[in-house]
């Protein structure tokens, strides 16, 4: 209250203050005071709402660990299959729940070729009218507007000034690969790209109401003619093709051009980007709020510093980095990476990857399905080497399932299925790792669903799991993994990956795998191998699959999906349905951009 009541005198002192700066002038007045205190405000209230989520998930972070702990000497785990009613409601009307009725990660489509995007959660829409509201109550706050129209339009002016130029500090924090508030928060990059997306419309929006702040009542009072002789100055001009390209960063990057053309969407949007700086820059210069911006720049700069310099460093030397590509049936692609340097990944982590031979210096991400590192421990004559040389003789192998779309992946597919064997050899480039926010470690039940390429999400887990079973080291008891794939010829995807977890010590004691083929050219071709690992035609019965576990459940189930909009949602449906009857968590994977 009392930083607010400093405020309003300094609201109180500014009206008594004649204008002192219109279209450039003077320098710092009154206004400027309220409006910088304004500013940090609304950073101080982003950073406890951070703050808040923090706590969160630290309190969350430390009752897993204990329920992982308290696992190793209980097979039975009863205690964590009770949900808490307070805890469940909130999940199940909140933190899980569509915005309206049952769709969130469904994608709107108009054809096959525009797409509209998705919806928010109820969460996420919760977040978001926060931020919206914060902006409007901060730009209309300590306005006097029973004040002369002159007057309240120059206050308006240089708040919403002000504001547009700081929130450009959270907008670049926000849209990083190494934010470091992905793995403080354990928010997902998916998350994270929403709120920049309308933070950056906010952005927008504010600066147009800047401009019109300035030229309405400029045109009032000298005419039209006067604004125009007014784009004569260097301060004016600048901050004019400053705002125009913030309005065209918002138009092109609507869902459907975005989708339609993301590569071409990518280069201009950086160009735009660019060009908005450095005419704000100008704009700005004396003036206190070009300090906001040289933030901003300085998160921008050193978020593409770490990400080159993480480049370098990940595949420059012995060797290099090489990409092997395979076609396999159903245009899909299993990638290969021979790592220049000893790279560690957990379950749930992705890279991104340049191949300059095809996508010159673009990036794509793609999930790691599997990784290995063969280790040279004596030199020829049998003698112990250093650690150094050991590191220097590590080799570290990534695989990728990546499944072909257009673009990118499109021109690899073809590479590859040109060749005479099916498999090309490329000069590749890898960034990462990036991810692995969440860990079923705390699970004594894990119930995986995939659709397609999905599965690449859940081998790690799988293989993770099942070693710590064998291991001691997790509570899981019961992991069941379900993949929803058109053709028996998808097996071979993961047939490597998977041959391999199914010959893992103890595998059959804790592991459950159930394959759907939705598309069988016929249904005596599907046959089940094992009791563990069984097939069946057609799509799964979600319900009936999270009932069936639910029944036998041991400890608290976790329950991961990583597929199309329509399983996932599906998926989160019969998991807010169960939420009072027994302790489910709901984990979604999915990469909206």
């Amino acid at each position: 209250m009392r930083h607010f009541h400093v405020l309003i005198a300094l609201a109180g002192l500014a009206v008594a203050e004649n204008e002192r700066r219109d279209g450039g002038g003077e320098g710092p007045s009154i206004y400027d005071i309220l409006n910088d205190r304004l500013a940090r405000l609304s950073l101080l209230v982003l950073g406890l709402m951070a703050a808040f989520i923090y706590i969160w998930q630290l309190a969350f972070r430390f009752s897993n660990h204990i329920r992982r702990l308290t696992s190793f000497t209980n097979d039975t785990q009863r205690y964590f299959v009770l949900p808490d009613p307070t805890l469940a409601r909130l999940k199940g009307h909140l933190i899980y729940a569509p915005l309206f009725s049952t769709r969130h990660n469904r994608e709107f489509q108009l054809s096959t070729a525009v797409n509209m995007g998705t919806l928010p959660s109820r969460f996420h829409t919760l977040i978001l009218t926060g931020i919206i509201a914060m902006n409007v109550v901060l730009c209309a706050v300590t306005v006097p507007y029973p004040s002369p129209e002159k007057t309240v339009a120059g206050i308006i002016r240089n708040r919403t000034g002000t504001m547009a130029t700081v929130n450009l500090i959270p907008l670049l924090l926000m849209v990083g690969r190494n934010n470091p508030l992905i793995s403080l928060l354990r928010v997902s990059f998916d998350t994270w790209n929403l709120i920049h997306r309308w933070l950056a419309r906010i952005v927008v929006l504010e600066s147009i109401a800047h401009v019109l702040a300035w030229m309405i009542p400029k045109a009032q009072e000298a005419g039209w003619t006067t604004v125009q002789m007014s784009f004569q100055s260097t301060f004016i001009m600048t901050g004019l093709v400053a705002a125009i390209a913030f309005v065209v960063l918002m138009l092109h990057s609507f869902s459907a051009l975005r989708h339609a053309f993301y590569e071409t969407f990518l280069h201009l949007h950086i160009a735009l980007v660019i060009v908005a700086f450095g005419f704000l820059w100008v704009h700005l210069d004396g003036y206190p709020q070009q300090y906001y911006l040289l933030i901003a720049i300085i998160f921008w700069a050193l978020e593409r510093t770490t990400r080159f310099l993480i480049l370098v460093f990940r595949n420059i030397g012995n060797g290099g980095t090489t990409a092997f590509i395979e076609a396999l049936p159903g245009d899909a692609m299993r990638i290969t990476l021979k790592m220049a340097r000893p790279w560690r990944f957990n379950p749930g982590q992705h890279m991104y990857l340049y191949i300059p031979s095809v996508g010159l210096w673009t990036s794509h991400p793609f999930s790691v399905a599997w990784s290995q590192t063969e280790e040279i421990v004596t030199d020829e004559k049998g003698i112990v080497m250093s650690r150094q040389d050991v590191l220097a003789l590590q080799k570290t192998t990534v695989s990728l399932l990546v499944r072909r779309r257009t673009g990118f992946t499109n021109k690899l597919y073809k590479r590859a299925e040109r060749s005479p064997n099916g498999q090309v050899a490329l000069k590749a480039f890898a960034e990462g790792p990036y991810g692995s926010i969440h860990t079923l470690d705390s699970y004594g039940t894990v119930v995986l669903f995939a659709g397609g390429v999905g599965i690449t999400h859940h081998v790690p887990f799988v293989r993770h799991l099942v070693d710590g079973y064998a291991n001691g080291t997790v509570a899981a008891r019961r992991v069941t993994l379900v993949w929803v794939i058109q053709s028996p010829e998808h097996l071979e995807w993961i047939r490597p990956w998977m041959t391999t977890i199914l010959g893992m010590e103890r595998r059959r004691e804790v592991l459950r795998i159930m394959l759907f083929i939705s598309r069988p050219r016929n249904t005596r071709e599907i046959q089940s191998p094992s009791a563990t690992v069984q097939m069946f035609p057609g799509r799964p019965n979600i319900d009936t699959l999270i009932g069936m576990e639910a029944e036998n459940q041991i400890g608290a189930m976790g329950v991961l999906v990583c597929g199309n909009g329509s399983m996932s949602d599906d998926v989160r449906r019969v998991c807010r349905k169960r939420q009072n009857d027994t302790h489910i968590d709901f984990i979604e994977e999915s990469f909206t951009w």
